[in-house]
């Protein structure tokens, strides 16, 4: 069987970049932090989520794309969103999901935020499409490859988004594709584009924005 070639995301229709446009342009509001399963909203739209691990740059993507400086809260300590944000973006919900991995909490704290994390991936009716984030200096690691073996078993449409495309050079983000492609090949709910991205310098984020406003 012939592997797909995990390419970049090609640049967007002048039609879905204006959909993404206006979509991210429009009211963007943070509708609740969830910490337990019978917390989350109702299920009567579409929603995308964000997961990645602790210090990937969630929170600066999330900013990025909604073009709001701190609708997302950044931080230098890992782990510090340890419940799952709701924002609502036109129709649609963005969800900011608890970095996993490292984390500066106890170990019970990360436990129980870690299993809803998991909960949420596996059960959420809704949710059309996981952004799963990989950090362009490190590639793909086993705690990524976990959350991407459970969206396989969960039948969730995964799509990978590079991160901080800008802090390495061109030899090395080639490097780094290559491996992350190779770990792509093993997951049937890999969506077969990637999109790289790089927060500081808006590199890729037009394309992230036309991808979620045009997904169906």
């Amino acid at each position: 069987m012939m592997q797909l070639g995990f390419p970049l995301s090609p640049e967007p229709t002048i039609e879905a970049r204006e959909k993404g446009r206006l979509m991210f342009a429009g009211e963007i509001d943070f509708l609740k932090g969830v910490v337990a399963m019978d917390g989350l909203p109702p299920a009567d739209r579409m929603e995308v989520c964000f997961a990645g691990r602790s210090n990937v740059g969630k929170s600066s993507l999330i900013n990025a794309l909604t073009g709001r400086k701190n609708l997302a809260r950044a931080s230098n300590t890992p782990g510090r969103t340890q419940e799952i944000n709701y924002f609502t973006a036109g129709d649609q919900y963005l969800v900011d999901l608890p970095g996993y991995g490292y984390a500066e909490a106890p170990v019970a704290i990360v436990e129980k935020w870690q299993r809803l994390l998991k909960s949420y991936l596996s059960g959420r009716q809704t949710l059309r499409r996981a952004f799963v984030l990989i950090d362009t200096r490190h590639g793909v690691k086993a705690v990524d490859e976990e959350i991407m073996a459970l969206l396989d078993r969960s039948a969730v449409a995964f799509q990978v988004v590079l991160t901080k495309a800008d802090k390495v050079g061109k030899v090395e983000q080639e490097r780094i594709l290559g491996q992350v492609r190779g770990a792509m090949a093993k997951h049937p709910a890999a969506y077969p584009e990637l999109v790289m991205t790089s927060s500081e310098k808006g590199d890729g984020i037009e394309t992230l924005r036309a991808i979620i406003a045009t997904l169906e």
